[in-house]
């Protein structure tokens, strides 16, 4: 892939925390093809549970020194503005901020441009505020909850007030830039898709699955992502469903599936494993608000439909040919979602032209006009 930036340009990448994988690692992994040689600035760092990084020259704030908190990093709100602001990007030319939380705040001098790729804007500041509240603080946690109101004032404050630090803030769906414009009073300057290598999903892979037929799920197992419906749904259907992906919700999804035969956790795979399991399943099942979602992207370019929720990011880029859009989050309206899926005649090749308008090539092209 041809390089993005001149050989005398000097680039910094900034990100939240490098402790997982998701989709956000793969708009990291898809930057480091464009900017090799640029470093990755981020809070904490996990090599154990970020092994996609070791390629990277990795520079993690003063909270690497605590090892608890590489993989932990949700008990660190309070320390993220000075984690971020104690960076020194003096020397870059040009610095891109990948984040939903705190790595737009970052300071740079007249001279450096800062690009900010948002992802959504900080989500338990704002839309996912109560959700992140239930969901976190339960049982013994429930005593910090009066400290986080607390603090939330203050980190609503800064968050807002770093909004504004960015030279151009690009967001990655019509979705994340409503909700920037609800959260910050203002527009963001151009919206580009994270994209895809589509070629990839086109080549036979071969996997061992425990059924003949399935629907897919392919994601982190935390409970935003509504993992829970997809397997209420198939139980209802009475269909079997692999789920791809490790999380902190994953004891509870196991507790909701109750030991049935028919849900099958897979756990981490190999990206050759997980696009055998695209090219066979019947259909790809996302039931949850995403920012964007790149696996439903993923699974047309596998020409397999989706089903995506009609609030979330993906549904801008599924057509009537490409998949099923779910209007509401709940079981009785995915099963009505699942049946028209196989009621209907899918043209792989249709899915999968449709899939390579996302590729990174188009994304390149964006990006240069801006950047």
């Amino acid at each position: 892939m041809v390089s993005a930036h001149t050989p005398t340009q000097r680039v910094a990448i900034v990100y939240d925390r490098v402790n997982k994988f998701g989709g956000a690692e793969r708009v990291l992994q898809f930057l480091h093809t464009m900017y090799p040689q640029a470093p990755l600035y981020t809070s904490v760092y996990n090599p154990k549970s970020a092994s996609w990084a070791k390629d990277w020259r990795v520079i993690p704030s003063f909270l690497q020194r605590i090892p608890f908190f590489r993989s932990h990093h949700e008990l660190l709100a309070l320390f993220m503005p000075l984690a971020f602001e104690s960076f020194d990007f003096s020397s870059y030319d040009l610095v891109i901020s990948i984040t939903s939380e705190a790595a737009k705040g970052v300071l740079t001098k007249p001279h450096t441009k800062h690009v900010c790729w948002l992802l959504t804007p900080t989500r338990y500041l704002w839309e996912k505020e109560k959700e992140y509240e239930r969901d976190f603080f339960f049982g013994v946690r429930a005593i910090f909850l009066p400290f986080f109101r607390l603090i939330k004032t203050y980190l609503k404050w800064w968050d807002v007030t770093v909004s504004h630090r960015p030279d151009l803030t690009i967001a990655i769906s019509h979705t994340v830039a409503d909700r920037y414009k609800k959260t910050y009073e203002r527009d963001v300057d151009a919206l580009v898709y994270p994209p895809i290598r589509s070629h990839l999903f086109e080549t036979p892979q071969h996997v061992s699955s425990p059924f003949r037929s399935f629907y897919l799920c392919v994601s982190r197992l935390v409970p935003y992502k509504r993992i829970d419906l997809a397997i209420r749904a198939a139980q209802a259907m009475r269909r079997n469903l692999v789920i791809i992906g490790k999380g902190s919700d994953e004891v509870r999804l196991r507790r909701i599936a109750q030991h049935d035969p028919s849900i099958f956790f897979a756990g981490h795979l190999t990206d050759e494993e997980i696009v055998g399991y695209y090219q066979r399943c019947t259909g790809f099942l996302f039931p949850g608000e995403e920012d964007f979602g790149l696996t439903a992207l993923e699974a047309m370019a596998a020409g397999k439909p989706p089903i995506v929720y009609a609030k979330s990011g993906n549904a801008e880029i599924v057509t009537i040919d490409t998949g099923v859009i779910c209007k509401a989050l709940c079981v009785d309206t995915l099963v009505e979602a699942m049946r028209t899926l196989e009621q209907k005649q899918w043209d792989k090749k249709v899915l999968q032209s449709h899939a390579k308008t996302f590729d990174e090539s188009a994304c390149i092209k964006q990006w240069r006009k801006l950047v």
